[in-house]
């Protein structure tokens, strides 16, 4: 191996700069490398045991090998390892075609965007030589740590385990005629809920198999053997057999081994060059065979065993990171990069393959660098309920315009594992029917349906949210004190919306039984923490919790919801009658406003109710009507969208992809809010007040949601956290006085 002189530099092609070393061509090359594998005008190999094929997925899985190790050296920082050891895999996957490659594992980043730079994609960034790619790792507006919308040609987001199978699967159903691989590590492998969420997928769609995990079974996690570092392989295919793939493609390295390697994961890179190939050849024809299946109607699995760390500078889980001593000036960083080094032919020849695999550039070719077609849905037709008249159930006008969005949007998705009936919108299941392969009318039951209710927050959230990052349209509903189980892959979804590089449907949820209509089922039902999770993602600046007062403004807070992109729109409603306050107008005007006032009595002093959710408006007219009595003047405001009441500075939203700058003026925030005292209510938590509480200038206190109890009623388990007439008209007193 020889080191690149600043002379052999100019003569080098372009992409080229920046590499530090280059060796020798390796036996035969001149052979199978004189002409690219993928033909002029073609997307993908001709055949998968085609010599000349195998011997330059070699050389793409070297290449991949030796560009991941240089650009994470060159920071001193990242992770090589765990992509490494699969490096055979997704050459194969590229070689044969497929680009529209997913992955659960943030830490395979700088593969990816090694994979990204050889197929020119990273080119729509400026990102033309080695050089710029090592120089824009891991920096501002450069190739992320983890893996992101914002760079092109990567169609997921990666970071937090267990996601990325959500990704592939919404792909697959919204693309019936592509294969969506995506890697999974065996380290976390029993991250919630990988194989378990590909179950109930497959039990509600099994025609849609064009997904295929790509299992990366090296023997080691972040810091230590992988849980399932003892299976046998013959336990491995039985373990993906018993959860429902028909169809499991396993080549171990070990069976290829001639240097006589401890353990049963071993490195391939250490092989004579004749077994390298053998072993490539198994890896390609085992993908290709994975891919034809999984095309064509059976859930497969593809499992590559390899020493974790194959082919870099380390193995096991010394391989996962780097760290400040793993530079580029290391002796063992050096000696792994020399051992990778390919000659100036290979690499022109990987490059060349790479960028005519799958049409073009990933940046030009991947689903989701274009914006899905959706089916227009028109004017929804809003029903207007009486200001005064009788009580109407929130979620359930709400789900008659979802059942009319289902019908006209076909790939139109709604997700629930508690069940809608129990929330209020049955009337969801009614009008779309629930999938499931048995057909039952009296439970809405039918293999067509568009209601998904795996029993599973993560399932849920994960499927809809994936879905609408994709391009699709999708509501995911749930309990409020349950949905904390599925934020983890919402929270990834939008914050991936807010970096992405086109516009998306915004990510829509439905909390419903908020913790005040639970008293009966005690404090595990009562969980309204959750609402300050969502208080502090408004600062992101494309995150909208919404809380409609009542049946007529919940049609409003969906309709506007389905208008807009890139967004995670939370809408938390009742499930009980209640009382009608609003008109759709004053809704409207709400949204836009952030808050809308429902009542004004004069009085010398003016108390000012700002109130949070619809039955926490209950005690509030009460307090009013007391109060009124007093002589003491009151106004109750409902805020409706309190992301509009921040100051513009309070928020990221700027940096947002289709930003939202949209926020009262200090004009109209002191003419709602002004008083000579100030009450936040809420029946959640009093973080979601915090807009109001930053701008107002008065007395002021707050009322909110303190722990869960088990009591008869609603009236009885606000009076536990002290949400009574009584103790606002007390407060209420003491401040104006």
């Amino acid at each position: 191996m020889t080191a690149m002189t600043s002379k052999a530099s100019s003569a080098l092609p372009n992409f080229c700069q920046g590499i530090q070393y280059f060796g020798e061509a390796l036996p035969s090359f001149a052979t199978y490398g004189a002409t690219p594998a993928i033909e002029s005008g073609k997307i993908a190999i001709a055949d998968a045991a085609d010599p000349a094929a195998v011997y330059q997925t070699l050389l793409a899985a070297d290449a991949l090998r030796y560009l991941t190790l240089q650009v994470t050296s060159s920071k001193a920082s990242g992770h090589p390892g765990g992509f490494a050891s699969q490096a055979e895999a997704y050459a194969s996957l590229v070689m044969l075609g497929h680009k529209n490659i997913i992955t659960e594992v943030g830490h395979h980043a700088p593969g990816f965007y090694s994979a990204m730079f050889l197929d020119r994609s990273l080119e729509d960034m400026g990102i033309l030589t080695v050089q710029q790619l090592r120089d824009r790792f891991r920096e501002k507006h450069g190739l992320l740590g983890h893996l992101s919308g914002y760079i092109p040609g990567i169609l997921a987001p990666a970071g937090p385990l267990g996601q990325g199978q959500h990704f592939a699967m919404a792909a697959a159903l919204l693309h019936k005629d592509k294969l969506f691989p995506f890697t999974v590590g065996d380290g976390g492998l029993g991250e919630p809920y990988i194989v378990s969420s590909m179950a109930h997928f497959n039990t509600a769609y099994p025609e849609a198999t064009n997904f295929l995990p790509v299992l990366v079974w090296n023997g080691y996690s972040q810091e230590h053997h992988s849980m399932v570092s003892l299976k046998t392989n013959e336990q491995m295919k039985a373990y993906w057999q018993g959860n429902g793939f028909a169809e499991v493609v396993l080549v171990d390295a070990k069976d290829f081994d001639d240097q006589n390697q401890p353990g049963d994961y071993v490195d391939s890179t250490a092989f004579s060059f004749k077994q390298r190939l053998a072993f490539t050849k198994a890896v390609l024809i085992g993908i290709d065979k994975a891919a034809h299946s999984a095309l064509n109607g059976k859930l497969t699995v593809f499992v590559i065993k390899q020493l974790k760390g194959a082919g870099v500078h380390a193995r096991g889980s010394k391989s996962h990171n780097l760290y400040p001593k793993d530079t580029l000036d290391a002796p063992h960083i050096i000696k792994a990069l020399q051992e990778r080094a390919l000659s100036l032919e290979a690499w022109e020849l990987v490059r060349t393959n790479a960028e005519r695999a799958g049409g073009g550039p990933a940046a030009k070719t991947v689903v989701t660098e274009f914006e899905l077609p959706l089916p227009e849905l028109g004017e929804l037709p809003l029903e207007e309920y009486s200001v005064g008249g009788d009580p109407k159930v929130s979620t359930t006008a709400m789900g008659r315009l979802v059942g009319i969005v289902g019908k006209k949007d076909s790939n139109f998705l709604v997700t629930n594992a508690d069940g809608n009936e129990a929330s209020g919108i049955g009337n969801i299941n009614q009008a779309l029917k629930v999938i499931h392969p048995t057909i039952d009318d009296l439970y809405n039951q039918d293999p067509s349906g568009q209601v998904y209710e795996p029993l599973s927050e993560d399932a849920c959230a994960g499927l809809a949210a994936g879905l609408a990052l994709m391009g699709g349209r999708t509501l995911w509903c749930s309990y409020e004190s349950f949905a904390v189980n599925g934020l983890p892959i919402w929270q990834t979804v939008i914050q991936a919306m807010a970096e992405l590089r086109r516009p998306t449907p915004s990510t829509i949820t439905l909390f419903t039984a908020g913790a005040l209509e639970q008293g009966r089922n005690g404090w595990t039902h009562q969980r309204p923490e959750i609402e300050a999770y969502f208080a502090s993602l408004m600062r992101n600046g494309n995150v909208f919790p919404l809380f409609p007062p009542d049946a007529n403004s919940i049609q409003v807070c969906y309709d506007w919801a389905l208008t807009t992109k890139n967004k995670g729109i939370v809408i938390t409603a009742s499930k009980s009658p209640l009382p009608i306050r609003t008109t759709l107008e004053q809704t409207r005007k709400g949204l836009r406003d952030g808050a809308v006032l429902l009542q004004e009595v004069a009085g010398d002093q003016q108390v000012v109710f700002a109130v949070i959710g619809d039955m926490t408006l209950m005690p509030v007219f009460e307090a009013a009507a007391f109060l009124e009595t007093e002589g003491i003047g009151v106004k109750i405001v409902s805020v409706i969208n309190p992301r509009r009441l921040y100051r513009p500075d309070d928020t990221a939203w700027d940096t947002c992809s289709q930003a939202d700058g949209d926020f009262m003026d200090n004009a109209k925030f002191a003419e709602l809010f002004h008083g000579h005292a100030l009450i936040g209510v809420t029946g959640g938590a009093a973080a979601m007040l915090e807009p109001i509480m930053l701008r107002s200038n008065c007395k002021r206190d707050t009322f909110a949601w303190k722990r869960g109890e088990t009591t008869a009623s609603a009236g009885e388990l606000m009076a536990f956290n002290g949400l009574t007439a009584e103790a606002l008209t007390k407060r209420a007193i003491a401040l104006v006085h």
